[in-house]
């Protein structure tokens, strides 16, 4: 499948300068949710994962649909303030500021295998900063899988300690 022909583009979204690639196609044809969702999870098996991670937003609605498939448990990686009880948090750049993002504690239990899934890698921030609060609560990072690389945005230096899966990839 050619993915390049399901993604829009919209440039100088959300800022001048930024090509924003748009997912939203993808999730009204269940046939392509389908093979995203077993694509995202292809470098793995059902038995060397624990848990799905999903990153704030985008990231939940294929976390949850992986988390579906494997048959496994769903954490939330949230922005600053969004998750109740005690949360562990990072500070980290993105690709025009910097965020916080935040796991609860107690999401994730010691050596627990976590695969961490998002729609886009562009400077490897946002995943580098879920793979920080997966390790600082013990658990073990298998992978990280995205559906869309923006390759000359160099995120994969970032993540090149993690085994990382890109659907497509953007020059």
């Amino acid at each position: 499948m050619n993915l390049k022909s399901v993604i829009r583009d919209f440039p100088d979204f959300p800022q001048k300068g930024i090509i924003f690639r748009d997912i939203t196609p993808i999730l009204r044809d269940p046939q392509i949710f389908q093979e995203i969702v077993s694509g995202l999870m292809s470098n793995h098996k059902q038995n060397d994962i624990d848990l799905i991670a999903g990153i704030e937003s985008r990231g939940f609605l294929f976390g949850i649909a992986v988390s579906h498939a494997l048959a496994k448990g769903f954490v939330p990686i949230r922005k600053q303030g969004k998750l109740p009880g005690d949360t562990i948090s990072v500070d980290y750049t993105i690709e025009y500021g910097t965020a916080t993002m935040e796991v609860q504690k107690d999401a994730i239990n010691p050596g627990d295998r976590v695969l961490i899934v998002d729609d886009l890698l562009a400077t490897g921030g946002t995943a580098n900063a879920a793979a920080q609060l997966v390790e600082r609560i013990h658990g073990k990072v298998v992978g990280i899988s995205f559906v869309v690389e923006l390759l000359a945005l160099q995120g994969r230096e970032k993540l090149k300690d993690y085994d990382v899966t890109s659907l497509v990839v953007y020059e």
